[in-house]
């Protein structure tokens, strides 16, 4: 609907009252219903679903139509992100917002800054979504806003075309909402509490959820040792409970993505019930390390399976959980997929040790042998270390080549000393293309890297820290922050405006008329960076 059309509409739904609601302007209204056109976070899951179950089928299509996100732990912070997406590529298309759990719990949890273990309280999490669309829905308020000003100058100056041009931005306004994968972790208790707090996710505006497989009392993050996974059915019933929360809403094509950490995983707190040889319970519990045991020399408490007619003793640990025999992280990990793409999850996170696309396309490889179009969300770990793992990458390729590598210790590839090297350069360029490469050979449908605003938090702070309170003093501030801001156009620079100053003088305005007292005029100092 175009933005005359709003004003005709307002003004139809204003008629029947014009000689009691003296001063409601049609114009106005249709403003302000077009700076909200979400009224609910169920109204933004429905329409980043669509978004997303779009974007899968374009990736289906062709590999190189993959798509992106950042890790964002305010709201703030994501709507920048959006904002600046904007302003330099044109459209949001492609890219979304993460939520990790791991900077929810290190910086959202009232018990202060806590490890990845499913400690924090689960509502924050859900209050974190909300957040980060507050701050979306008034990005697009304020740019709407200058708009609408922008609009009003041109008019008022008889300036035909520039009205039209900003008619036409105004009717092709793209909003800064953007799909969310929200990050439940193991699912904060059984399948009724996954369930539960999946509809707090999605009524917040979450319409893709990421699940994962680990036990969620003994959750552990994924960079980390102490991983212990569960049976797939226990697994499959939380699948299950994240689909009924998403129907039961009203969002049929909500996104679920089911996470295994099996690769890094080793431990296990279930021996899996089975029915009958073969079957699921039966194949988790075939990676168990056992041994094989005589009937007449059991030990008190033992823990014994039958497998192909043998009495056998799983490894239990004091801690009383059972081991995996070493090596079958990969095969429990295209066991995992499998299984859950065939229980309702659509997308696939394997969490691996290194952003090696070799060992992340032989897994995918397996997995498309019995579902063709599995695709994978990946995380582009902070916590792995991208320049030496790539080094080293170069550095065997090399070697497999016969080259010379005298002039390189493998183990000290971090070194300064090798940047602007030949083998650093070819590492660089593997880092820079890694996600166009992966996607087409490794099935990535999503890149996202899970902890970027957290250290990106940490550095500028620390510049900022070390030159302002050392000899630079305020230039320290000036010189590379705000200078910084107004040469490359941060819109943030002017910050009253961000604040949602000239959007509460235009309310002012609607409200008030020539009475209102409003903050933009000419002594405001957000002038002095007009030029």
């Amino acid at each position: 609907m175009t933005y005359h059309s709003k004003i005709v509409e307002a003004g139809k739904a204003i008629a029947p009252f014009a000689q009691t609601w003296d001063g409601i302007e049609p114009e106005s209204v249709a403003r302000m219903r077009l700076q909200n056109r979400f009224h609910t976070g169920l109204d933004i899951a429905r329409y980043t679903a669509k978004i997303m179950r779009r974007d899968m089928e374009a990736y289906d299509a062709d590999p190189a139509n993959y798509t992106q996100s950042l890790g964002c732990w305010h709201g703030f912070i994501g709507q920048q992100k959006m904002i600046s997406i904007k302003k330099h590529f044109g459209t949001t298309k492609g890219r979304y917002l993460y939520l990790s759990g791991w900077m929810v719990a290190a910086l959202r949890s009232e018990f202060g800054p806590l490890p990845d273990q499913s400690m924090h309280e689960k509502t924050s999490v859900p209050a974190l979504i909300e957040e980060l669309y507050t701050f979306l829905k008034q990005a697009d308020a304020r740019e709407l806003g200058m708009l609408f000003r922008d609009l009003d100058a041109a008019k008022k100056a008889g300036d035909a075309v520039n009205t039209h041009r900003l008619l036409h931005k105004i009717d092709e306004f793209e909003t800064h909402v953007v799909p969310i994968i929200a990050d439940i972790d193991a699912g904060f208790g059984n399948a009724e509490a996954t369930y539960l707090l999946a509809k707090k996710f999605i009524e917040a505006g979450a319409c893709c959820i990421q699940i994962e497989n680990q036990v969620s009392d003994e959750k552990q993050c994924g960079h980390q040792d102490g991983k212990v996974t569960v049976p797939h059915e226990d697994f499959l019933a939380k699948i299950r409970a994240v689909r009924y929360a998403f129907m039961e809403l009203g969002v049929d094509d909500g996104v679920i993505v089911a996470r295994t950490d099996s690769l890094g995983a080793g431990l296990t707190k279930q021996i899996a019930f089975v029915k009958e040889p073969g079957d699921l319970g039966d194949q988790y519990n075939s990676f168990l390390d056992c041994e094989e045991v005589d009937a007449a020399n059991l030990g008190h408490g033992d823990v014994l399976i039958a497998r192909d007619g043998k009495l056998m003793r799983p490894k239990r640990l004091p801690s009383n959980l059972y081991q995996f025999r070493s090596g079958t992280g990969e095969d429990r990990c295209v066991l995992d997929c499998i299984t859950s793409l065939q229980n309702g999850a659509d997308l696939l996170w394997i969490e691996t040790e290194k952003p090696h696309i070799g060992q992340i396309g032989g897994m995918v490889s397996r997995i498309r042998e019995v579902i063709p179009n599995a695709k994978l969300v990946y995380n582009n770990s902070p916590s792995f270390n991208w320049t030496l793992n790539f080094r080293q990458q170069v550095f065997d390729a090399w070697e497999a080549e016969g080259r010379d590598l005298s002039a390189y210790d493998r183990a000290k590839l971090m070194s300064v000393v090798y940047d602007g090297s030949a083998l650093a350069d070819e590492a660089d360029e593997r880092i820079r293309t890694f996600q166009r490469e992966a996607s087409k050979l490794a099935g990535i449908f999503h890149h996202l890297i899970t902890l970027p605003t957290y250290h990106t938090a940490a550095l500028s702070t620390d510049n900022l820290a070390k030159a302002y309170f050392g000899e630079q003093g305020m230039l320290g501030y000036v010189k590379n922050v705000q200078r910084e801001e107004i040469r490359q156009g941060i819109a943030c620079v002017k910050h009253q405006n961000m604040a949602g100053s000239d959007i509460g003088d235009d309310h002012k305005e609607y409200f008030a008329g020539e009475a209102a007292l409003k903050a933009g005029g000419a002594h405001n100092t957000m002038n002095q960076f007009a030029a």
